[in-house]
């Protein structure tokens, strides 16, 4: 599924089960702390920190998914076109950034 089929889909999934968007600033709120669940796991899993007994079942997985599913509502309800927009800058790193990371000893 390429992104302007999955706006598509949340889009038809907002409509059918969700009734309508909350608000801009609402979605914000809720991306955030999406995006919090995504850094706590990776803190605790990858990071210094121990994990916590509650916290090892959570799937990583499922919780990009919700950061995924909150910014295709952000994009449809603001007009993005998030297809067009990412490979635009995907377009954009690949002229930009292609030498610079080849050429960086802190990578090799």
């Amino acid at each position: 599924m390429n992104l302007k089929a999955a706006q598509e889909a949340v889009d038809f999934w907002i409509k059918k089960h969700g009734v309508r968007y909350f608000d801009e600033l609402t979605n914000m709120a809720q991306l955030t702390e999406e995006v919090g669940e995504v850094a706590r796991i990776i803190a605790r899993r990858y990071g210094e920190q121990s994990e916590k007994e509650s916290d090892k079942s959570k799937d990583l997985g499922e919780e990009l998914a919700d950061v995924l599913f909150v910014v295709l509502c952000l994009a449809n309800q603001t007009g993005v076109d998030l297809q067009a927009s990412f490979d635009k800058k995907l377009q954009l790193k690949t002229e930009r950034d292609h030498d610079r990371h080849q050429n960086n000893p802190k990578l090799q």
